[in-house]
């Protein structure tokens, strides 16, 4: 069974499942559906779809080093072949994740001590859009090997104004991966102004 996490929480994966190698880091999402207001509500315009992006940084003791350390959906794989994205999803419409990424640990080379899993909207400022626009927002991890979900992360907090946020970490801990529930909301417009928190 899923360890649920509440936001600060840690869960050693390797502990969880013996011989663990391969995850996939699933994300969610459902766009808040807005509030009938009057009587010709049903004849206004449909608001435009939110379009989140999830990436991956893979840092080093030093932070973010190279932009070719970002996986998303402007570059899907690593050149370690170790972290690969599944692909785009413009909408977050439908149940389940709406973006995935793939980890084969056993790659990860040592260089590499954490991996922050993001998520961005597209174009958020733009549009108008932010996470309080959102709603059953999540960040799962799976063991591949037995599909067995190891742990869910939803994110509970009001995110209201926040474009970015930061769903959690999976790092290296001696010979053992642990993931730190993380959630912290932020303003930055794309997936570089986060970046630029990472960099030294």
């Amino acid at each position: 069974m899923a360890i649920s996490l509440v936001k600060g929480q840690k869960v050693n994966l390797t502990k969880e499942s013996v011989g663990l190698d391969q995850v996939m880091v699933g994300l969610g999402w459902d766009e808040a559906q807005p509030e009938k207001t009057g009587l010709f509500s049903i004849f206004s315009a449909k608001p435009q779809e939110i379009d989140c992006d999830a990436s991956a940084f893979l840092l080093t003791e030093n932070g973010l080093e190279r932009k070719e350390d970002i996986v998303y959906f402007g570059n899907l794989k690593h050149q370690s072949k170790a972290i690969k994205h599944m692909g785009d999803n413009l909408t977050g419409a439908g149940a389940g994740d709406d973006e995935q990424i793939m980890i084969e640990l056993s790659k990860v080379p040592k260089t590499y001590n954490r991996i922050i899993i993001v998520v961005t909207i597209y174009q958020a400022q733009k549009r108008g859009q932010h996470f309080g626009m959102i709603r059953n927002a999540f960040c799962r991890v799976v063991d591949t090997k037995t599909n067995n979900e190891l742990c869910r992360y939803n994110l509970s907090d009001t995110y209201e104004g926040m474009t970015a946020v930061v769903f959690g970490e999976i790092y290296r801990s001696g010979n053992e991966w642990k993931f730190t529930a993380l959630g912290n909301g932020t303003q930055d417009g794309s997936i570089s102004q986060v970046a630029a928190r990472y960099q030294k």
